[in-house]
């Protein structure tokens, strides 16, 4: 049988300043551990720690220039675009340019704090 969800659960972010988070689907709002779903939307000049998620996570950037930093180099993602980081693997995400960014995140499993490993 289908789920509504009717609305998202906003959630605390990592990084600063600070961006806002809003869970569609995922443990915090639809109590699924198998896929988060959430939209994102950082400020200009935003950054967060690096990490080493357990998790794969793929993004669509909706609005704006999300950067991810990776052990390999730097992508800047833009409006119409995707990436995918996959689990294990370290990355870092800003959104160095003006206007910030808005983007889709979809986690498979679900995002976890436990998971996702940030750097001290």
């Amino acid at each position: 049988m289908p789920r509504h969800i009717p609305k998202p659960t906003r959630i605390e972010a990592a990084g600063t300043p600070p961006k806002t988070i809003e869970e569609f689907v995922g443990r915090v709002n639809s109590a699924t551990d198998s896929v988060s779903v959430a939209r994102m939307v950082s400020p200009q000049g935003w950054s967060e720690p690096g990490q080493t998620p357990e998790f794969d996570e793929y993004t669509v950037v909706l609005k704006g220039c999300l950067r991810v930093e990776h052990r390999g180099g730097t992508l800047d993602v833009r409006a119409g675009e995707a990436v995918i980081t996959n689990g294990g693997e370290w990355v870092r995400y800003s959104s160095p340019e003006a206007g910030g960014a808005e983007y889709i995140a979809v986690c498979l499993p679900a995002f976890s704090p436990a998971t996702v490993h940030r750097d001290a």
